[in-house]
């Protein structure tokens, strides 16, 4: 017998605050061996990181094990005391979570975290340790390996901060690696280096591995088996093969009809007619501290359309939409907001300003105040923009999550109470609650399901026609961008490198660096992220690392058709090309890639 983890006909019941326990997970059996990996998938709710935790003997508050049993390495750890399974965890068994922004604590250096467990556990002192954290940041593309450690959460990235949560769970060599949700907050670039980093140390070291994911594409890259959950049940079990091209479910066919296509096949929005722009961003100069993050940035949001923002994790992306919002001040340049030129602090800005524009935060579960009911976090906004109190707050409330598609009862809950999903939407009736004319929407299906942020997107296109709202749509979900949006922005390294109507950004030429982003995007099929891997652009990419402040173009170092002693030394001319598509490159337009 080879089999890491066992179980067991798994029971798992929860409850709400006040009521009865009710079965969330259902007479579940499942198995890993060592080297495999196992991958858990379905729609938010159906029990995927419920039974990752439960395989650590763990179940969150308001749950609990009601039944099964949990073999790891041999013994069934549900017999063990709790201070003999605890003693198992972040030794034996190793959890990536899927908030790396709420995992980590942001008082704390990454370096004194990450080496926690494994200095806990009694592998090596600190200083033998730090040093063999640098070639695990190494391993996972983190940039500036050596320095990484010493920065507090909030100073590096989302995408960063997953890699450092994995360098985390790594740090003690675990025999079973739980992976809920590792690389939903990536980039495509990224992703791939992560991804390619986990199947070697799962091969490597023989590891047995359980990844819980909604992306059917990454599945078909890591793992052998796949587990269809739906209600905490298993509806299917099979090859990935099997389960991926011959699913014999319908839910499970449903869930492969969700995948969006690659960006080039998707239909593209018609670029809308000349509207009134709602947002300018005038050659911004902005960053944090010492550090530029954005350099000389010009887009332009038109009223009732959509500007996608696309790029690496750490390009700039967030702090352009900060940088709008008034929540970090520029250095050079201005934003106007319906004309008006803004003031560069949110502090100064009147409150019709803030009133035009308003934001949609990432993460919903650390957007929301958990102590608050729904409808207190949507009456306050109510109450500041429109002036409204006592019933005819209540009932606008009722209103704004009707508008989002839930229902009005949901007034009375908490956040704790709400699935991903029903979170976000709730996010979002909040930026609506003031009647903006423009919404940042910073990664806001990032964290959510295929079906579920497919249900968002529809839910903004519909708000977008009915109301009239514009939207900054920050992703590196590039499929969602080239369906949903107008117009795209490309940046790097804090600099815009192209831009243009979603059709011409997508379709040939590209610049180099738009042509990495688009052949990074998983296809759902075996065996790609090894052809992947071994592409001139990919090889190239992966060699250099991102260069904030470079002198000429920011890119030359991972560009694998740079001129070199110039894309090194001199700013690129930005190139007009046809549909108003507009390139940053050295390149003639000749030269750019086609496909």
């Amino acid at each position: 017998m080879n089999d890491i983890i066992t179980i067991k006909n798994l029971k798992i019941e929860g409850r709400p605050p006040g009521g009865e326990y009710v079965s969330i997970v259902k007479d579940l059996s499942l198995n890993v061996r060592k080297g495999e990996v196992l991958a858990l998938i379905g729609e938010s709710g159906s029990g995927k990181s419920t039974i990752s935790l439960a395989a650590m003997g763990f179940a969150r508050p308001g749950c609990r094990i009601a039944g099964g049993e949990v073999w790891l390495n041999g013994r069934n750890i549900m017999a063990l005391s709790p201070r003999e399974r605890h003693a198992l965890r972040g030794d034996e068994v190793s959890y990536v979570a899927q908030s790396a922004a709420a995992s980590f604590n942001p008082a704390l250096r990454i370096g004194k975290q990450v080496i926690e467990a494994p200095l806990w556990h009694g592998v090596g002192d600190a200083a033998a340790l730090t040093a063999t954290t640098v070639e695990l940041y190494r391993k996972l593309d983190l940039p500036n390996p050596e320095t990484v450690g010493q920065k507090f959460p909030h100073q590096v990235s989302g995408g960063q901060l997953q890699r450092l949560m994995a360098a985390m769970a790594m740090s003690c060599g675990p025999d079973l690696l739980i992976l809920d949700e590792p690389t939903t907050a990536l980039d495509v670039t990224t992703q791939i280096e992560v991804l390619k980093a986990f199947k070697d140390i799962i091969r490597d070291q023989g590891t047995a591995a359980i990844y819980v994911t909604h992306d059917l594409a990454v599945v078909a890259q890591v793992a052998d088996r796949i587990l269809v959950l739906k209600n905490g049940e298993m509806v299917e079990e099979g090859s990935t093969d099997q389960i991926l091209h011959n699913p014999q479910h319908e839910y499970t066919r449903t869930l492969m009809a969700a995948v969006r296509p690659a960006p080039h096949l998707v239909d593209h929005v018609r670029a809308s007619a000349a509207q009134a722009t709602v947002v300018s961003v005038r050659n911004v100069t902005a960053g944090y501290g010492a550090l530029t993050i954005l350099s000389d940035v010009s887009v332009d949001v038109r009223a009732a359309s959509v500007v996608g923002v696309i790029g690496e994790s750490g390009c700039g992306k967030s702090t352009l939409a900060r940088v709008v919002a008034g929540l970090t001040p520029l250095r050079a340049g201005k934003i106007m907001l319906d004309g008006q030129v803004a003031a560069p602090n949110l502090n100064d800005r009147p409150r019709a300003a803030l009133k035009d524009c308003q934001i949609v935060f990432q993460m919903a579960d650390t957007a929301l105040n958990p102590r608050q009911r729904i409808n207190d976090i949507l009456g306050r906004p109510l109450e500041f923009y429109q002036g409204l109190k006592g019933s005819a707050r209540a009932d606008r409330v009722g209103d704004l999550l009707e508008l989002v598609d839930l229902p009005r009862n949901f007034a009375s809950r908490y956040p704790g109470e709400l699935s991903g999903g029903q979170k976000q939407r709730i996010n979002l009736a909040r930026a609506l609650a003031a009647d903006p004319k423009v919404i940042l929407c910073d990664e806001v299906t990032s964290a959510l399901d295929t079906v579920v942020a497919a249900g968002v997107i529809e839910l903004l296109k519909s708000l977008k026609d009915k109301l009239g709202v514009a939207y900054m749509f920050i992703s590196h979900d590039l499929s969602t961008v080239a369906s949903f949006a107008d117009e795209v922005v490309v940046l790097y390294a804090g600099r815009v490198v192209e831009q243009g109507p979603s059709k011409a950004v997508f379709s040939p030429p590209f610049h180099p660096y738009t042509k990495l982003l688009l052949s990074s995007v998983p296809e759902m099929r075996q065996g790609w992220l090894e052809g992947v891997a071994d592409t001139s652009e990919a090889k190239a990419a992966s060699a250099g690392s991102v260069v904030i402040g470079a002198k000429g173009c920011p890119f030359s170092n991972r560009c694998a058709l740079a001129i070199v002693g110039t894309c090194e030394k001199t700013a690129p001319p930005i190139r007009e090309l046809p549909g108003r598509l507009q390139i940053a490159c050295h390149l003639p337009a000749a030269q750019l890639p086609l496909t």
